[in-house]
């Protein structure tokens, strides 16, 4: 990968971005992409925008989001010790025993979510599974008092894990969902800054917040944009590790390539035009099947408005929404070569519609 492509991608996954509080994380993606894009800005709640050949048709927009799982303060002891909020899919039986930061108005404040020593643990309760408001935080102090003058009610929290390189072209982080969508978005701007005046699209990539949640600012920047044709970027699951059902789950390996996802929501017009581009540029498609929804943003910007042709692109993701997720650097560099070809392909004014 291009040094400067992986710092902006180290730099993304490891800038605090929880739901509802992405500006820190928007800021740097924003940074990067700007210098891609004639234009670029945000709107009311925090979705970036950078487009590129503005007044181009059809109007494209690459889309992924911008936050990640997390906690908020949600309570606090007289002995000082703060209980936690979910925002998004908090797993609580990985979250015990790990180092935490609050991320307050006054600076980050770090913690340790409180683990029991299995020595006072046995009995009736010994091995249950803990629920979200069983969790602790413990910053080290000894009373509310105390964590009152650090902390506010509604602190995010995130865990502190970090971008590591594991071996070869295999990455771990805390929140590559879906940091490697933005990433991939900014990365199809840069590509096509090769090809200027090339292609006839207009092409908005766009870093949406509050995903975790209910697919919000997906809602708000598709009504906003009105694009002809939408390319989502999230992640899907790895299913190549033990304990996983494929005949369940299906068989998505790290290292095989993108994943293309089928049915519902993904346009078959837009689905066929990837696979013929995948082929041109020589990228191996892997590829999976949904039911009644993708669980992604891909299900609320294909019906905005009067429908928007789209589809959905994933990087195979190992352990998602722990803080070990672990995904292969080769596999994601082909995700905006795929997008900037697909750009590139599209005729201008061209419409994507089904064949009846």
């Amino acid at each position: 990968m291009r040094p400067e492509s992986l710092q902006f991608l180290e730099t993304l996954v490891n800038t605090p971005s929880p739901v509802g509080h992405e500006t820190r994380g928007q800021r740097v993606w924003l940074d990067y992409a700007k210098q891609f894009a004639t234009e670029s800005f945000s709107d009311a709640y925090g979705n970036c925008v950078a487009v590129a050949n503005k007044s181009g048709s059809p109007r494209i927009m690459l889309a992924a989001h911008a936050d990640e799982i997390a906690m908020s303060v949600n309570y606090v002891t007289d002995e000082g010790f703060i209980y936690v909020r979910r925002s998004g899919g908090i797993n609580p039986a990985i979250t015990r025993a790990q180092r935490a930061v609050i991320h307050t108005r006054g600076g980050p404040v770090p913690g340790v979510f409180g683990s029991v020593a299995p020595h006072l643990t046995k009995g009736d309760d010994d091995g249950k599974l803990p629920k979200i408001h069983d969790l602790f935080l413990d910053i080290g102090v000894s009373s509310k008092a105390e964590v009152m003058k650090l902390v506010r009610i509604g602190d995010p929290i995130t865990l502190s894990d970090r971008f590591e390189m594991l071996r070869g072209d295999l990455a771990v982080a805390r929140a590559f969902d879906n940091r490697i969508g933005t990433w991939a978005v900014a990365e199809t701007l840069r590509l096509l800054k090769a090809h200027v005046g090339k292609f006839a699209a207009e092409v908005c990539a766009v870093s949406n917040v509050q995903e975790e949640v209910g697919l919000l600012g997906a809602r708000q920047i598709a009504y906003s944009l009105k694009p002809d044709i939408a390319l989502v970027v999230d992640v899907t699951h790895a299913t190549d590790y033990p304990t996983i059902d494929k005949r369940q789950h299906g068989d998505i390996k790290l290292g095989q390539g993108p994943a293309l996802t089928h049915g519902g929501c993904n346009h078959p017009e837009v689905v066929e035009r990837i696979e013929k581009v995948a082929a041109k540029k020589k990228i191996s498609l892997q590829h999976e099947a949904m039911s009644a929804s993708s669980g992604t943003d891909t299900d609320v910007i294909f019906w905005t408005r009067g429908g928007i042709a789209s589809a959905l692109i994933s990087l195979p993701n190992r352990y998602m929404h722990s803080p070990v997720e672990m995904v292969s650097l080769k596999d994601l560099e082909q995700i905006p070569v795929l997008m900037a070809e697909f750009v590139l392909s599209v005729k201008k004014g061209e419409e994507f519609k089904v064949r009846i």
